[in-house]
């Protein structure tokens, strides 16, 4: 058989692999390494992790990219690596408002074990990449018990103190408290302290208008605490935007602090 007949073997029989099997060879080989950049993935046992990996999929999540809308049927849970996902709560008239955010701490889609459908709305609010898997998977792995659904649970306790206090901040935090608790969130899933996001975005997910935005950055900026040109804001005193976020931001952070040593112990 000479190489032309050889590789036109080849090409046939490649395409009458099964669609499954095609599927599979065209996936990004997930590797135990890759799989560490998510906090919950890297606090599994090795041998928990490595029977998800079969059905484990890296996807990239491009910004802006809905993963799931309120009452949608929840098909697949998102572990995010750089990526970092807001959940939203969309109201009928089409105003929006951030209940929490997701990195690489956790995971996107966790209500799927409260339900079949989705409670909120989840947008990627910074590109990156992901794990994404098949929540029947998920939901067989929890089922077979092991160290996953402990994790989970505990997880979903921290993202409810993290919703309790957004809710509770909404309503008694300024501006600029709101807006320190916002940075800080996000630079607590960011590999550097540089975010790129507009005003508007901000104000979008904090529920207020444009120009109370413009004014608190204004202040942060004068204080010393960020640097703001369009589209960029870098954080220049993290300890500083702690003090100023007050309880808001301390009580939610300390719980997913106290998950992570438990998760290490």
């Amino acid at each position: 058989m000479n190489n032309t007949q050889l590789g036109g073997a080849t090409q046939k029989a490649k395409n009458q692999l099964p669609a499954s099997e095609e599927s599979k060879a065209s996936r990004p080989v997930v590797s135990y390494s890759g799989t560490q950049q998510n906090e919950l993935l890297a606090a599994l046992p090795r041998q928990d992790l490595e029977t998800l990996f079969e059905h484990l999929e890296l996807v990239p999540l491009p910004f802006g990219k809905e993963l799931f809308e309120y009452g949608s049927k929840l098909e697949y849970v998102y572990f995010p690596t750089t990526a970092i996902v807001s959940l939203l709560y969309v109201m009928e008239d089409g105003a929006t408002t951030e209940i929490a955010v997701v990195g690489h701490e956790g995971v996107v889609g966790v209500s799927l074990f409260m339900g079949e459908r989705a409670m909120c709305s989840a947008v990627v609010q910074s590109a990156g990449y992901g794990y994404r898997l098949k929540t029947q998977y998920l939901r067989d792995a929890f089922n077979r018990g092991g160290a996953l659904p402990q994790l989970l649970m505990r997880y979903t306790n921290a993202l409810f103190a993290q919703m309790a206090q957004n809710a509770v901040g909404g309503r008694h935090s300024s501006i600029e408290q709101k807006l320190c608790r916002w940075l800080l969130d996000r630079l607590d899933r960011s590999p550097t302290n540089e975010l790129k996001v507009t005003q508007e975005l901000i104000s979008i997910m904090l529920g207020v208008r444009r120009e109370s935005i413009t004014a608190a950055a204004g202040k942060l900026q004068d204080e010393g605490l960020i640097q703001y040109r369009r589209g960029n804001i870098t954080v220049l005193d993290r300890a500083g935007l702690e003090e100023y976020a007050g309880e808001c931001y301390k009580v939610a952070k300390s719980e997913y602090d106290r998950l992570l040593m438990d998760v290490a112990r």
